[in-house]
């Protein structure tokens, strides 16, 4: 197979990765302010949401209680966690792209 056309192909999946990643962020951003919105949560887009990240917060949230029972860190922990997976997803990308070329 041609090495340009493995870069074009990295370089696409990259982009595509680029773009919806922090779409996906913000979606768990949403879903974290929803809780202060009732009409939001309970909302057919909010149980979308629920849907798609609640599965991700649980494990956080039976390592991580809540602080005097009120303050849930599960959220922030994921997000750190997200932008550590998208550094260490870019990188392996550019050295991949890098190595190709």
């Amino acid at each position: 197979m041609d090495n340009s056309l493995i870069v074009t192909v990295l370089i696409y999946i990259y982009q595509f990765f680029n773009f919806a990643w922090p779409i996906f962020t913000w979606g768990l951003i949403i879903y974290i302010l929803s809780s202060w919105l009732p009409a939001l949560r309970e909302s057919a887009f909010g149980d979308f949401l629920g849907k798609v990240y609640e599965p991700l917060l649980e494990p956080f949230r039976r390592m991580i209680p809540p602080l005097g029972g009120v303050l849930d860190l599960s959220p922030i922990i994921l997000i750190i966690i997200f932008n550590l997976f998208q550094f260490g997803l870019n990188e392996i990308f550019r050295v991949l792209i890098m190595w190709a070329s």
